[in-house]
């Protein structure tokens, strides 16, 4: 299956064509745009396609920089052998000459390979080296992800100015977000503020009581209504942050695609959100962000976009990025309080 902005042009077989095959995660993925502009910019002409799983979709589509967005689907209709026959002969079709990997997975690498696309250039890894035909050393210590993907095309020669990330919102998810929030009671000219309390592990959210006291502070003493995002899996933490509230936000999880909530972020005076891939939303929109950071570091996954931000952090001596999953107290989360994010709320909102 291919996702298309427009028939192929009619000299595109003259044409540079360049496949990028991105990583899996959804705030990956938008780490990936500036990497895509760079290679729009080097190579104005080129016929650009981007491959992509299913669920990063939306974070590069509608993108002016590519011409394609290809979708490979390895846990559906190209899981299997038959599958991935499948999809090389329709990448062979296309006949992409230079694939850029971001991934660094074997598979997609032979797909590549398979696919008869000449000039295969991302990191080397013991398992996959020899299929590629230039190899690039991966960075001695950890550096942004931005920064990550944009070291390929430095490899190549290729300047990466703009380390902004973007995010691409349609007129229709913008219609979509209107509707839903004159729904909700919220008219067009009416100021509001997002919370985003969700998240890919549990220890990367703030705790629901200190949402609901910057949800009931933002509502009694700021005059803002507040809208409570997230996805379907979000619906009891939502709840549960109303239940702790003297002032009920609006909840809005499950009704919208990241499109969508994208463009309702796009309406909002201020989003709050831990690390997540709606906080990196809002944050390339420009919608003024604050991004609350416990366990994973800003240095590696901070937010990158043009709008106000404050980024708040709690003083501990644990050591950053931490993956034990197995934390019992989640005191990187608990040290940041209401207070703190109140006052970068009106700080925010006052400049804005």
């Amino acid at each position: 299956m291919m996702i298309k902005k427009g028939n192929l042009p009619k000299d595109s077989k003259m044409r540079r064509r360049i496949l990028i095959v991105n990583v899996n995660w959804v705030g990956d993925v938008l780490f990936s745009t500036p990497f895509i502009k760079a290679i729009r910019r080097r190579f104005p002409d080129a016929y650009i396609a981007c491959m992509v799983v299913p669920r990063c979709v939306p974070m590069v589509e509608g993108s002016p920089d590519l011409d394609e967005v290809v979708l490979y689907d390895e846990d559906g209709i190209h899981a299997s052998p038959s599958g991935k026959i499948r999809f090389i002969l329709s990448l062979r079709k296309k006949r992409f000459d230079t694939a850029y990997l971001l991934h660094r997975s074997f598979t997609r690498t032979l797909l590549s390979l398979l696919a008869g696309i000449h000039k295969r250039i991302g990191y080397y890894t013991r398992k996959r080296f020899l299929l590629l035909t230039k190899t690039v050393e991966p960075p001695t210590e950890e550096v942004h992800k931005i920064d990550y993907f944009l070291k390929i095309a430095q490899a190549e020669g290729i300047k990466a100015d703009d380390k902004h990330y973007e995010f691409f919102i349609s007129e229709e998810d913008g219609r979509y977000a209107q509707e839903l929030l004159s729904n909700k009671g919220i008219l067009p000219d009416e100021k509001f503020v997002v919370l985003n309390p969700g998240g890919n592990w549990d220890l990367k959210r703030w705790p629901k009581e200190n949402f609901a006291s910057v949800a009931d502070g933002l509502i009694k003493k700021l005059g803002y209504k507040v809208i409570i995002t997230g996805a379907a899996k979000d619906l009891s933490l939502a709840n549960s942050i109303v239940s702790l509230c003297e002032n009920k936000p609006i909840i809005l999880c499950g009704v919208t695609t990241l499109k969508q909530v994208g463009a309702v972020m796009k309406k909002a005076s201020l989003v709050i959100s831990g690390d997540s891939g709606p906080m990196h939303i809002s944050a390339a929109i420009g919608t003024p962000t604050i991004a609350i950071f416990g366990p994973t570091s800003p240095d590696i996954t901070g937010p990158r976009g043009k709008g106000p931000l404050r980024l708040l952090r709690g003083k501990i001596e644990c050591e950053v990025p931490c993956y034990n999953l197995t934390c019992t107290d989640n005191r990187c989360m608990s040290a940041i309080k209401p207070a703190d994010v109140l006052i970068a709320a009106e700080e925010l909102l006052k400049d804005a």
